[in-house]
């Protein structure tokens, strides 16, 4: 079980940083639906990894930065739909 744990937090952290490096040279933007999953699923994964630890500091800032890439995608959907309109 804690291999998949480890395998699962650094599969986050991989993807996290994926999403930086991609946003700070220009590659995706802040408000593109890419990296906003990249951010939840980076920080699920992570806070995952860091609740089987007892991180919880660490857990806590995941889970904020999941809900705050969820409440990005809202936004991103409404003006979506907004120009269908």
């Amino acid at each position: 079980m804690e291999v998949w744990v480890d395998i699962l937090g650094w599969t986050g952290a991989l993807i996290i940083l994926l999403g930086y490096g991609l946003i700070s040279f220009g590659k995706v933007e802040g408000n593109s639906l890419s990296y906003q999953l990249m951010n939840i699923f980076g920080s699920i994964f992570l806070a995952a990894n860091t609740l089987y630890y007892g991180a919880i500091p660490s857990s806590l800032v995941n889970i904020i930065w999941a809900i705050i890439a969820v409440f990005a995608i809202i936004t991103i959907a409404a003006k979506w739909r907004k120009r269908e309109v």
